[in-house]
């Protein structure tokens, strides 16, 4: 990742599902117009169908399992992953490329993936427990997915 990536990427912060759905519409069209800039490390395809692939985990299940000691660990600070924008270059233990569902995929599958599932969170809230922070109230899961897209779409510029 181009060392000054962190400093470029815009701040975002989402307050409902569909403003992911928005931005990411954005960005879709500034790339169709030659004018989509990114600053990291994946391209726009990804980043939704990382997103989305987040998202239906909590339907689905997570094909990861973890220690107790990482869950234990990353309980204590699931306020602050609610809350608070997620800091970029985590990774999670164990995992190859430290994070899952990261295949490169065209725009318009990535979008379209992301649409789905944004679709599923607005009409139901997750069955599962979170792999990591277990039992989520519905606000919670809502929050964490906001803030989670605010990460992956703030390395794309529509300048």
């Amino acid at each position: 990742m181009p060392e000054n990536a962190f400093n470029e990427r815009r701040k975002l912060h989402f307050t409902s599902i569909d403003d992911i759905t928005t931005d990411a519409g954005k960005l879709a069209l500034a790339e169709r117009n030659k004018k989509l800039r990114q600053i990291g490390n994946w391209t726009l395809g990804q980043a939704c169908g990382h997103i989305a692939a987040w998202i239906d985990f909590g339907f689905d299940g997570t094909p990861a399992k973890f220690s107790w000691v990482v869950r234990l660990l990353a309980r204590g600070r699931r306020k602050k992953y609610l809350s608070e924008p997620m800091n970029p270059g985590g990774r999670l233990p164990r995992i190859p490329g430290g994070t899952l569902a990261t295949e490169v995929l065209t725009t318009e599958d990535g979008l379209n993936r992301l649409k789905r599932a944004c679709a599923r969170l607005k009409s139901s809230a997750p069955t599962r427990r979170h792999f990591i922070f277990g039992r989520l109230k519905p606000d919670d899961w809502k929050n964490l997915h906001l803030r989670h897209a605010e990460l992956h779409l703030s390395f794309l510029r529509s300048d």
